[in-house]
C-alpha cells in the first residue's frame, strides 16, 4: 500500500511540476526562465551547499551539534525567506507596498531562534546536572 501511495504522489507531484514549469514558459521569454534556472543551481550549489557542507563539517565534534546545526538551518530560512524582500528595488511608486522594516524583523526574528537554542541548551545541561540523562543514541 505504501509503495502505491508513493507512486500516485510522486506522480501528481511531476504533473503539477509539469503544468507549474508550462505556465512559467508561456508567461515570460524563455531566455529569463533559463538564466533564472542556471542562477539558481549555481547558488545552490555553488554556494549554499558547500557552506551547508563546511558548517556541517566545523560543528561535528561540538556537544550539543545537533541544536546548532537546527538553529543554523532555522536562520538560514528566515534569511531566505526575508531576501527577497530586503533586495527588493527602493523606492516604489506605491508606498503601501512592503511599508515594513524588514531588515529589523529578520534581526529580531534570528535574535529570538538564537534565545531559544541559549534556553534550550541551557535546560539541558540543567537536567544533566540534577541527575537526570540525556537519551541515547540505540547501538547496532
Amino acid at each position: 500500500m505504501r509503495d502505491v501511495m508513493r507512486t500516485v504522489l510522486g506522480a501528481a507531484g511531476l504533473a503539477l511540476m509539469a503544468v507549474g514549469g508550462l505556465l512559467v514558459w508561456d508567461q515570460t521569454t524563455h531566455w529569463s526562465v533559463l538564466i533564472w534556472l542556471a542562477g539558481a543551481v549555481v547558488l545552490h550549489d555553488g554556494i549554499i551547499g558547500p557552506l551547508v557542507v563546511g558548517v556541517g563539517l566545523l560543528t561535528g565534534g561540538l556537544a550539543n551539534r545537533g541544536l546548532l546545526r537546527g538553529t543554523l538551518m532555522t536562520g538560514g530560512c528566515l534569511i531566505l525567506i526575508a531576501l527577497p524582500l530586503l533586495l527588493r528595488p527602493l523606492p516604489t511608486n506605491n508606498p503601501s507596498v512592503l511599508p515594513l522594516n524588514y531588515a529589523r524583523g529578520l534581526l529580531i526574528s534570528l535574535a529570538v531562534v538564537a534565545v531559544l537554542a541559549l534556553l534550550l541548551a541551557a535546560a539541558r545541561r540543567i537536567r544533566r546536572g540534577h541527575g537526570g540523562h540525556e537519551p541515547s543514541a540505540p547501538e547496532g
